[in-house]
């Protein structure tokens, strides 16, 4: 049952780092400030470190690996918030909402316009 545990979270930790990936290429298009950098391989272990700033001064930072999530919100280099595991996903899953609403009503008045 722990080797089949582990191998999904792996898989999860996978999943993870892509989805990253792809939510920095989209705030870099609605002009935020984003970078996500991966690391491993896949075999001995995968992560990655995501940094976005979100306002003047106001930062957040995904960590994925195999030892664990986590998000932490930060202003001015004093940390507000920290969460872990499934709250620091929900988080993130908050800020890609709003990176598609963003999206939906820049492209909604161009597609009016057609």
């Amino acid at each position: 049952m722990f080797p089949r545990l582990a191998e999904h979270y792996k898989s999860v930790v996978q999943d993870l780092v892509i989805s990253l990936q792809a939510l920095t290429k989209s705030l870099k298009t609605t002009g935020i400030n984003a970078t996500c950098y991966s690391c491993g391989d896949g075999r001995d272990g995968h992560g990655a470190s995501f940094v976005a700033e979100i306002g003047e001064g106001h930062m957040v930072r995904f960590l994925v690996s195999d030892f664990g999530i986590s998000w932490v919100e930060s202003r001015n280099g004093r940390e507000l918030v920290k969460l872990e595991g499934a709250e620091a996903i929900h988080e993130l899953q908050r800020m890609a909402d709003l990176v598609q609403m963003s999206q939906g009503a820049v492209a909604a008045p161009v597609a009016q316009s057609a």
